[in-house]
């Protein structure tokens, strides 16, 4: 990566065996809260240049897997300083290309070195041989590097969804060649080269691209393992593309995670009714694990929905991502805003209640970015799309429910599974959360607010295939290697 002497306008190249790779032509990336502003360009990689990426990352891996945890280890660590070093100006970056707020940036370069740390921490650990003696002999169970990882991540959390791959791969013992998306590929690549720095040429590739990129990434052979994050519909296709090869892979794709607050739940708990306003709204509603509907029991439904205006009111102020004031940003792209306000639209014509919330702090910056004011939906039917969709931006349904049978069918018949979160007295909430389906269930909290990278992360039914963060994670990079070592080489059944 090249920075522009102005320190404006970002370059960035294809990264390919330890070398910037310069490509035919480059897409602009404009800044979500002034369009009419050029953050920077990244490269239209070539299949070509791919196929050259996965090369090199195949032949870097001859050696690389030859090297000890240790040595992973440390190389793993000085690359988190680095980043560390370079906060102020990876955040700042971040903000621009996305358009998340300053804070927000911040947070993202914080679970993500939390998690590179913690995979430091724990990869020595769990991928230490175990030599097991036992009355047939001696079994050693060896964790072993897959190979090859292709990995593509998503515009929402670009930096934390990339490192997530990065460090179990690469500590594991295989390379990688990295796709960031193309709505959000500046600080991902910054962030990639800055580890790259520290491994062998080759261990870390990076590629830009359109679906041509894509393919050859998931349908290569000497790819072994597909690490992916996004939406379900491009992971059919994914599946599709590695079918021919039997690859390795590990999907976190799209949720509609519902929260739900039972007749036990405090409505007049402040605190409480913040952390669900954030949960439907940090980062513009653009998370994967966000709150994206939520039930209330009738009991309480009036009481609460008057709450949560009060508590959204208190806390959603819309601006300038680099204004301290700002909890939320405008949302990434003009498709994904287009998507949210076609949902809105389409409630309001079917009779439901569109109550916008917050404030606006600058509304020439609000009319001109890709800004979306916050709303709450009320008054939908439970199977309208904009409460069974993904909505995914500054949008929610709340919809009341009599019973907590309703309340668990509602929520499993969704196609979906990845979080979900319970709100009332604590057993209450841990009794129906055992019923429901979700990778995650969250007791009096949700998303981001709920996340440890300690424990395995991932969705059920169409939200995912796999684990990611957790120990798990770090042996997803692997496979199992088991070598026998018999005491009695001659079976007892089988005649001399």
């Amino acid at each position: 990566m090249t920075i522009q002497a102005d320190q404006e306008t970002i370059i960035v190249e294809a990264f390919i065996n330890g070398q910037n790779v310069k490509s035919l032509s480059q897409l602009a990336k404009e800044n979500p809260a002034n369009p009419t502003e050029i953050v920077g360009y990244f490269p239209v990689t070539t299949k070509e240049q791919a196929v050259e990426a996965i090369e090199a990352a195949a032949a870097a891996f001859k050696t690389w897997k030859q090297t000890s945890i240790d040595e992973r280890i440390m190389m793993m660590r000085k690359a988190i300083e680095k980043i560390r070093a370079a906060e102020n100006e990876i955040v700042h970056l971040l903000s621009r290309e996305h358009g998340k707020p300053l804070y927000d940036a911040h947070g993202e370069i914080y679970v993500s070195l939390m998690w590179m740390e913690f995979a430091c921490n724990e990869a020595g650990s769990a991928l230490q041989e175990e030599i097991k003696e036992h009355e047939n002999g001696k079994t050693i169970l060896s964790y072993d590097p897959i190979g090859v990882v292709a990995a593509i991540s998503p515009w929402n959390y670009p930096i934390a969804l990339s490192t997530i791959k990065i460090a179990p791969a690469l500590l594991a013992g295989n390379t990688i060649v990295l796709k960031p998306s193309p709505y959000a590929p500046l600080a991902a690549a910054k962030v990639a080269e800055i580890i790259a720095s520290e491994f062998p040429a080759g261990v870390i590739n990076v590629v830009h691209g359109d679906a041509d990129v894509g393919v050859e990434l998931t349908s290569n052979p000497l790819v072994t393992k597909i690490a992916f994050t996004g939406g379900t519909a491009t992971a059919k296709h994914i599946i599709k593309a590695a079918s021919e090869t039997i690859k390795d892979m590990t999907l976190e794709l799209g949720g509609n995670d519902a929260a739900i607050f039972l007749e036990s739940f405090d409505v007049h708990d402040e605190r409480a009714m913040r952390r669900i306003v954030i949960s439907n709204f940090l980062t513009a509603g653009q998370i994967c694990m966000i709150a994206k509907r939520v039930y209330v029991h009738r009991s309480i439904y009036d009481e609460f929905v008057e709450k949560y205006i009060e508590a959204a009111n208190r806390w959603i102020r819309i601006g300038d991502p680099f204004d301290s004031n700002t909890t939320v940003g405008p949302v990434n792209n003009l498709k994904q805003k287009n998507v949210v306000l076609g949902l809105v639209e389409d409630a309001q014509n079917r009779g439901a209640k569109v109550i916008p919330l917050g404030q606006i702090l600058d509304q020439k910056l609000f009319d001109q970015g890709y800004y979306l004011q916050p709303t709450l939906v009320l008054g939908c039917d439970v199977h309208d799309p904009i409460v069974v969709e993904e909505q995914f931006g500054p949008t929610v349904p709340i919809l009341p429910f009599d019973d907590e049978e309703q309340v668990i069918h509602l929520h499993n018949e969704s196609i979906y599974g990845l979080t979900s979160s319970v709100w009332g007295k604590e057993e209450d909430a841990i009794s129906v959360a055992r019923q429901l389906e979700a990778g995650t269930t969250m007791i009096n909290t949700a998303a981001v607010q709920g996340l440890d990278v300690r424990f395995p992360f991932g969705g059920v039914k169409q939200s995912g295939i796999g684990r990611e963060y957790g120990v798990e994670c770090i042996r997803t990079y692997t496979e199992k290697h088991v070598i026998n070592v018999p005491k009695t080489l001659d079976l007892p059944y089988i005649p001399e």
